[in-house]
């Protein structure tokens, strides 16, 4: 009896040993498996980020291509609007959001006739009522991107003033979003001091004074 328990014993010792060593590698296999099921996602989410991330480019190129005098603006306006962002203390999150919807904020302009975007001259006021309009269609292209909200509202709401007297709903002050606000003076300043069939080119210092900031249209760039 003692020989059988003595073996018993042994025998229990060893597959509690084989358990552990097994179990031991279990945990192994399955923290192996979850580091690499986290980096497939992480490279997942980094292709998706540059895939958002070059076709906002893209749309950006084709809408200034669009417009023969407004070649580079977007990315001009989102650089700025970016900068700004990064001044007033935004994080590393919303500079970035805040960057592509200023990329995109003129979406709006594929429904707009090419005769009126290109018109050598003053817009009539039908003709610049027509131009407004791509705040609205750059709102109802974007919306669809429910995922990232803020690129409709900055479409619809960067020709907005804060004297109220913007366009399209007229918001004021407060109401409007900091982030249209943002790309509403980056918008102005680039429209400032680059050179227009409708104006000159203003220099750097003095467009930055504010002395000019109610140009064509009510907003500082009228076609931007």
């Amino acid at each position: 009896f003692y020989g059988l328990s003595l073996i018993n014993t042994t025998i229990a010792a060893m597959a509690l040993l084989l358990y552990l060593f097994a179990l031991k590698d279990m945990n192994e296999t399955y923290a192996h498996a979850n580091d690499l099921r986290i980096e497939l996602l992480t490279a997942e989410q980094q292709s998706m980020k540059r895939l958002f991330e070059q076709t906002a480019e893209a749309l950006a190129s084709a809408i200034d291509a669009k417009d023969k005098y407004t070649h580079g603006h977007s990315a001009r306006v989102a650089g700025y609007s970016k900068m700004i962002a990064k001044m007033i203390g935004k994080d590393e999150k919303e500079c970035e959001e805040i960057y592509y919807a200023a990329l995109l904020h003129d979406i709006g302009k594929i429904g707009v006739s090419d005769e009126i975007i290109n018109k050598n001259g003053k817009l009539t006021p039908e003709e610049y009522e027509a131009i407004k309009q791509h705040t609205v269609i750059g709102k109802q292209i974007l919306s669809s991107i429910v995922e990232f909200p803020h690129l409709s509202i900055g479409a619809n709401h960067h020709h907005e003033r804060f004297d109220g007297r913007g366009y399209p709903d007229k918001l004021k002050g407060d109401d409007i979003p900091v982030g249209a606000r943002l790309m509403s003076v980056a918008d102005v300043y680039d429209a400032l001091v680059s050179k227009r069939p409708y104006k000159e080119a203003y220099p750097h210092d003095v467009a930055g004074g504010g002395k000019y900031g109610a140009g064509r249209g009510g907003s500082g760039g009228g076609r931007e």
